[in-house]
């Protein structure tokens, strides 16, 4: 497994492994264009891939501008193998090298991403209108 900065030419494997995936699927694929994630690797964040023998099995994406984890995809025949802790763990570190304030997310109730999460130390806040939970990450919590 090598685990490194997501660029630009890694957008259409990062695509199909968002398509994989079981939980947290596009109700529409052309939701999430190209562009857009090149926007979030690029300009308004960072992200990170997991390659295994040249293929991208999982990746992450972080938006500082908006404070939000946007992105943690992991191929699901490439689950439980360590990936998604991994790409969590440089995706918030990276975050917090950059600022100290608090990051977000949402995730669909009752999924394994909502287990995932809750076992990492995120604190459920509520819900957002979509029905999603919010979970917050602080930096102190993130440093522990």
């Amino acid at each position: 497994m090598v685990f490194r900065i997501a660029e630009l030419s890694d957008i259409k494997q990062m695509q199909v492994v968002r398509h994989l995936v079981k939980e947290n699927t596009l109700s529409n694929p052309d939701l999430v264009p190209d562009k857009d994630v090149a926007y979030y690797i690029s300009e308004k964040g960072k992200g990170w891939v997991c390659e295994v023998d040249g293929l991208v099995v999982g990746f992450s994406i972080i938006d500082l501008l908006e404070k939000s984890v946007w992105a943690l995809f992991v191929d699901p025949d490439f689950a439980e193998k360590g990936i998604g802790k991994e790409l969590h763990r440089l995706m918030l570190d990276w975050y917090f090298q950059q600022t100290k304030d608090k990051v977000v997310l949402g995730t669909a109730p009752n999924t394994r991403a909502e287990r995932f999460y809750t076992l990492q130390g995120w604190t459920s806040v509520g819900s957002y209108s979509n029905g999603e939970i919010k979970f917050e990450m602080s930096y102190a919590n993130w440093s522990h």
